[in-house]
């Protein structure tokens, strides 16, 4: 715990205590600004707005020397400060010492209770070549004061951090003896300031912290009437021999087992000898009793005290199994096995079962059992040390294996974001985004990479995905729009295959599988219909803001995706943090997570939705009113679990008191228990509660791999292709340039290893230059510049790869630092190939680009989306291995001034139009109008043979629309462009006769 000392002195020290050392005076020897190799002190963050402004600041009340640092903040992702040693002198050696502090400028003016203030994370740097490439130690504090206050860590009070390290973590061993600096995290959400002066270490070196006592787990659990062995280790800092005896006394003490009746007592004392080496273990075993009668678990705690080490955090427990009651009956019905387990629950139970808590706000991992949490998840980026697929196992069950420590054992729900493939793990298997989903219009496709993402999450231990998002994008300015299947909600419901992929059949007799997992349809409801400067969180544009439509619009286009999806068996449904406003009804702008109208009367009354409904994240507290208010109105809406994901303590008494005071009724939280159970006893959770890793060596395996380079094949959409430059051919000399040619980050985009995504190689995969050398006949006949600025003579072709670079949400909307343009160096790329030779551009972005000013000078132009973590799949289509068959998900607009623009707007003439996609390898049919006469009276017999919505009936369709798209011929007009996308919306409703005419009508207006 960090210790708030008032005006204490900061050389203050005891007699025998080593004298302080300062490390920061900021009195202006240490710059600030640029980040090392020289020693600096530098800001960091989600986005460029995210980074705090510091300053050195005189100030008469400065607690050493004349300046101090003062920054401000307002940071929606995250943010925060480092101060780095250079990198060209030795690293601190800080062994001598207690423990870091530092005079800190408190902000709580109100007065807040104490615990209530802003979190601040401070982390020290050990280890590694230099801070950039060290391991991180992490403790916080909570700005509780006003005015200076003196903040004591000691460095037994920093933990490894487990959600990021910079190099993958090194010894995970805080050895003080190599220390590269310090660094705040600062809290999102709200602006605020702060004041830091004079950072200096301070006593004497605690000799607990070169050794320690480790048990081998936390919780054991065991059959009644077994046994459990507990295992104490003694672990020294770098493995070294004990300098000291360790002394361990241990007695079973408290819990809720009955000593002599529940278990035989247990009591002794053991001591390691100096000289000890580390690693060295103790066994001490409790006998538990053999009950005749049903019983709910029991607790056994061993209580234990060590002398000449450090003691473990906690005191182990053993636990005795719940056993012989009824919901634990496999072969009862769910629904009676529910009703059993719910009428034996106390209220804080329910009220645990309904918080769900992101692992990193854990104050102790014990807190899982001692508020009885329902759910756990990892938000974007919260991964084990190593990310691999293994340690996220062993992470999650740990995770599990505190739940057995609750009466019931009820098991948690992890939950993850794996929104195109399991994205959280590097190694994993990164499938294209759903906008290029979208662009395959393949039903079976998007099944099958659902299919895969649920087989990697699973064997992790995860059981619960929160995808997909059937929002369906009308606005590309929206950060989100490649969540997306596309912005017609006939395209979106035909991608919804991608549910069954994951769950199974639709009742969910599957989901007990150990490749399936429950999904979550998002975001309910109109999220991807927000209007542009309508948000009001942070700085977003368009994200989270407010969708204004009339009730017939509504129905059409952004409920029919969630109908579907409630066909389809989905077992969770998340509503959006948008606001709704229907048009004429008097209301006004309403909170998705507080319109009980739309979830309690549509979602669950109309269409009989039967899954749980999940909160995104911390979205209740942007309901109007208090947190009391927020809670109830939330809950009342229909809201059955809450993704708090930090405040899990305060939630949970809060929901336990409005339920007490009868403003949330008992029926409404039994309502939402109850689906909760559903779901965990679907899952087979209560059998089987850790992960079953039977299918983890398949984690980005190449059978998994080959499924997301067939989908990226079918997400390429071909706009042009001007004497036939594409496909390229094996032995031609191929010039390659542009900033995504030979970046897998650039590719996969958003939701990648970590919530935003980065540039670079963040997980193992192909990118498109590395798939296009493996295509072409040998790797040499392709030359890489990414700038374009080697010689281009002696090539036949050329082919720039541009686009966006990664973000999420509305960190990525339009005018929030994002534009729909090329940027400088893109463009100077394109210029510069595509007059040297013949050029093909290759556009890979969450959303269309503006590309209308270069799109004369450009032979083939194709929209690549985010194809993820197979760029062969580019090269397929590329080289003709495979054809081109992509079609725009979106409509893709001349200007920004057009947005938003749609497939039935009165008014439509884009760039190129919803639908569109040529193709390769396969010549339209000859014949002209007579043909397509031919093709109508086909759609109509074929429609009367009711294979509207076949590959049959789409086939006959496709020969219409590329014998129209020869004869259109890029050359783009209202009366072309409007009925052509109008038919592939009528083809996606299964009206076969009229996606012809529609065709025919364009035809003739070409």
């Amino acid at each position: 715990m960090a210790t708030l000392l008032a005006g204490a002195a900061p050389s203050q020290a005891a007699a025998d205590d080593p004298a302080p050392v300062l490390i920061d005076r900021f009195e202006g020897e240490v710059p600030l600004g640029n980040n090392p190799p020289a020693d600096a002190i530098f800001t960091w963050g989600g986005n460029a707005t995210d980074h705090p402004q510091l300053k050195l600041a005189e100030r008469a009340d400065a607690p050493e020397g004349e300046k101090v640092l003062e920054g401000s903040y307002d940071i929606s992702a995250w943010g925060g400060f480092s101060h780095e040693f250079a990198v060209d002198t030795p690293p601190q050696n800080w062994t001598a010492h207690k423990g870091i502090r530092f005079w800190w400028y408190g902000q709580n003016t109100a007065p807040l209770p104490p615990g209530s203030g802003k979190r601040i994370n401070f982390e020290i740097k050990d280890g590694g070549a230099n801070g950039g490439a060290s391991e991180l130690w992490t403790t916080s504090f909570t700005d509780d004061w006003e005015g200076w206050q003196l903040v004591e860590i000691p460095f037994a009070d920093f933990v490894y951090r487990a959600d990021y390290q910079p190099v993958g973590g090194i010894d995970q061993i805080l050895g003080l003896n190599e220390m590269w600096g310090y660094a705040f995290t600062m809290p999102t959400g709200a602006p605020g300031t702060f004041a830091l002066d004079a950072v200096e270490l301070y006593g004497k070196a605690d000799p607990a912290l070169t050794a320690s006592v480790v048990t081998n787990a936390a919780v054991h659990p065991v059959k009644n009437g077994a046994s459990a062995d507990i295992t104490l280790s003694v672990a020294t800092t770098g493995s070294i021999p004990t300098e000291e005896p360790v002394t361990v006394s241990y007695a079973t003490k408290g819990g809720t087992a009955f000593a002599g009746k529940d278990y035989t007592p247990v009591t002794g004392s053991h001591t390691f000898p100096a000289g000890t080496a580390s690693g060295t273990t103790h066994k001490v075993t409790v006998r538990t009793a053999k009950a005749s009668k049903p019983s709910e678990a029991k607790t056994i705690p061993l209580e234990l005290t060590v002398t000449g080490a450090k003691a473990p955090a906690e005191h182990p427990q053993v636990v005795i199994d719940a056993h012989g009651l009824p919901y634990q009956n496999a072969e009862l019905p769910v629904k009676q096995r529910v009703a059993d387990l719910l009428a034996r629950m106390s209220p804080a139970e329910k009220a645990g079962q309904m918080t769900q808590a992101e692992r990193n706000a854990l104050r102790a991992p014990g807190d899982i059992a001692a508020y009885d949490l329902g759910s756990l998840l990892s938000g974007g980026g919260s991964v084990p040390t190593p990310n691999t697929a293994a340690a996220w196992a062993k992470m999650v069950d740990a995770y599990q294996l505190r739940a057995q420590a609750t009466r019931f054992q009820i098991p948690l729900i992890y939950g993850v974001d794996a929104v195109h493939g399991h994205n959280n793990v590097v190694g994993a298997t990164i499938m294209p985004h759903n906008i290029g989903i979208g662009a395959g219009r393949d039903p079976k496709s998007a099944e099958k990479t659902g299919a895969i993402t649920a087989k990697e999450v699973r064997s992790t231990g995860v059981p619960w995905d929160f995808a997909p998002c059937v929002c369906v994008t009308r606005d590309e300015r929206w950060g989100r729009s490649y969540e997306a299947f596309g912005e017609d909600p006939a395209l979106v419901e035909a991608m919804e295959t991608v549910i069954q992929g994951m769950q199974g059949a639709p009742s969910g007799k599957d989901l007990h599988r150990n490749d399936k997992v429950l999904g979550s349809a998002k975001h309910f409801v109109g999220d991807g219909g927000t209007e542009y400067g309508s948000a009001t969180t942070g700085s977003y544009t368009i994200d989270q803001g407010v969708t204004k439509v009339t009730r017939q619009e509504l129905e059409a286009v952004h409920l029919s995706p969630f109908a579907e999806s409630v066909k389809r068996g989905v077992g969770t449904i998340m509503p959006s943090y948008s606001s709704l406003d229907i048009l004429g009804d008097g209301k006004g702008p309403v909170k998705m997570h507080a319109h009980a109208e739309m979830i309690n009367g549509v979602l669950k009354d109309r269409m009989g939705f039967e899954g749980f409904v999940i909160s995104d994240w911390q979205a209740i507290d942007q309901i109007p009113g208090d947190y009391p208010s927020d809670v109830r109105t939330s809950i009342n809406a229909g809201l059955d679990m809450i993704m708090v994901p930090t405040a899990y303590q305060e939630f949970t008494k809060t929901l336990k008191e409005e339920v007490a005071a009868g403003r949330i009724s008992q029926a409404r939280i039994d309502d939402a228990v109850s689906r909760i159970l559903t779901q965990k006893f679907r899952l087979g959770l209560f059998e089987k509660p850790y992960a079953d890793t039977t299918h983890l060596s398949k984690v980005g395996s190449a059978e998994h791999r080959a499924v997301a380079r067939e989908a990226v094949a079918k997400s390429q959409v071909l706009l042009k292709n001007e004497g036939a430059v594409l496909p390229l051919k094996p032995n031609q000399k191929v010039y390659v340039a542009g900033s995504n040619a030979d970046d897998i980050g650039n590719q996969a985009g958003g939701w990648t290893i970590s919530w935003q995504g980065s540039s670079g190689k963040t997980t193992p995969g192909t990118t498109i230059l590395e798939g296009m050398r493996k295509a072409a006949k040998t790797p040499e006949s392709v030359t890489y510049s990414k700038d374009a600025s080697a010689a281009t003579e002696g090539h036949d072709v050329g082919v720039v790869v541009v686009g966006e670079t990664p973000y999420a949400e509305g960190i990525g909307d339009v005018g929030n630092g994002h534009d729909l343009e090329l940027t400088a160096a893109d463009k100077a790329a394109v210029e510069k190939v595509c007059a040297a030779m013949k050029c093909a551009v290759l556009i890979v972005s969450g959303r269309p680009q503006l590309i209308g000013d270069q799109l004369g000078k450009i032979n083939a132009l194709v929209a690549s989306w985010l194809p993820g973590s197979e760029g062969d799949g580019v090269a397929d289509v590329l080289y003709g291995k495979r054809a081109f068959t992509g079609q725009l998900p979106v409509t893709w607009p001349k200007s920004e001034a057009q947005l938003p623009i749609n497939v039935g707007d009165t008014t439509y003439d884009p760039q190129f139009p919803y639908g569109w996609g040529l193709t390769t390898l396969k010549k339209p049919p000859a014949g002209g109008e007579l043909t397509l006469a031919a093709l109508a009276v086909a759609a109509q017999i074929a429609e009367k043979a009711k294979l509207g919505k076949t590959p049959a009936g789409k086939a006959i369709v496709d020969q219409a629309r590329l014998l129209v798209q020869q004869k259109i011929n890029g050359k783009f007009t209202q009366a072309v462009s409007k009925p052509f996308a109008e038919a592939d919306h009528l083809l996606l409703k299964g009206d076969l006769t009229g996606a012809v005419a529609k065709l025919r009508t364009a035809y003739r207006a070409a």
